[in-house]
């Protein structure tokens, strides 16, 4: 198996790893310091009890990415519309895409069903550019559970690799042989059949802890520990089970089971608080806004989510303005 890779960061590192260990031949699309180490030292990735380095093609040319087997996506879902045009340059005719993203995902009501059948969503896809680059019928969905970060270029830190959870996107049978290969090198992965309420479950807990962290700057100890904050994510939480009883997703009803899981967490700090506090643009339209946009188009009152949308996009103008004025 041949897979190319664009955005070997936290987790696109770590799954790459799993990749290779796998037996697949890896190709890396990198630039400034990350090609640099990965061009000089390979992929370095260190889990608390071991340290193991991977040789890796490293490029900064998409073309050298095209033909392989498989694409696996490992950035910020918000990124992909702009990068859309190096994306297709990647991209040949049998390539699968391995869509390792935050949020409500560009192919998610494509093959769905119901009232949501085919609905497109300009927070996640504006102008409809990835599904019509990256149809769901190509694409395996990933669902990733794990903690890891970039420790430096090119050394990714793994912290907790709890599993990883892929299902095809529409009707067929690509996420099996996948799963399999990072099964083989040490990544927690097995094959879905459900992947969309498998999507839906992981953003019920990241689409109110994402911005109340970065509106509070508090870890989800922290926030869950104060009434109020506690209030606004059961609030969400209603709100959002609501929605998915529209179109069809079920079960979402053990809210308190479910805080409670994100206790064990302990004082976490969510990837949205980080993206403050180092200064990156929020990952807010794929992890809430979408959800704000899909409730308005099936009129579903959500008053709780619409104004925590509203307060963190405002903290992320001011954000980008203090960065854009510095």
């Amino acid at each position: 198996m041949k897979v190319a890779v664009i955005g070997a960061g936290a987790i696109g590192g770590w799954l790459t790893a799993g990749f290779i260990d796998g037996g697949a031949d890896a190709v890396v699309l990198a630039r400034g310091a990350s090609l640099e180490a990965l061009q000089a030292h390979g992929l370095g990735l260190e889990d608390g009890t071991s340290s193991r380095r991977y040789a890796v093609h490293a490029t900064n040319d998409p073309a050298d990415l095209k033909d392989a087997d498989v694409l696996l996506l490992g950035l910020k879902a918000h990124d992909l519309p702009a990068l859309s045009p190096l994306i297709e340059k990647a991209l040949g005719p049998q390539t699968v895409v391995v869509a390792a993203i935050n949020g409500l995902p560009w192919w998610f009501f494509e093959d769905f069903g119901g009232q949501a059948q085919g609905l497109q969503l300009e927070a996640t896809d504006p102008g409809g550019v990835l599904s019509r680059l990256m149809p769901a019928d190509r694409v395996v969905g990933a669902v990733v559970h794990a903690a890891s970060f970039v420790a430096s270029p090119g050394n990714i830190r793994l912290v907790a690799g709890n599993t990883v959870l892929l299902g095809d996107a529409a009707l067929g049978n690509k996420a099996g042989e996948i799963a399999d290969c990072l099964a083989r090198g040490g990544v927690p992965a097995v094959a879905s059949a459900q992947i969309h309420h498998d999507v839906w479950n992981k953003l019920w807990g990241n689409s109110n802890m994402n911005p109340l962290s970065a509106l509070s700057r508090a870890d989800l100890s922290q926030m869950l520990d104060d009434d109020g904050v506690r209030g606004l994510t059961v609030a969400m939480m209603r709100e959002m089970a609501a929605v998915g009883d529209r179109i069809g997703l079920h079960g979402f009803d053990d809210i308190d089971g479910r805080i409670e899981t994100t206790r064990k967490l302990g004082a976490f700090r969510t990837s949205m608080l980080q993206d403050v506090e180092a200064g990156r643009t929020l990952e807010l339209d794929p992890i809430l806004g979408a959800l704000v946009e899909l409730a308005h188009k099936l009129n579903v009152p959500t008053p709780t989510m619409d104004g925590v949308y509203g307060l963190t996009r405002l903290l992320a103008q001011s954000l980008q303005g203090s960065a854009q004025s510095g």
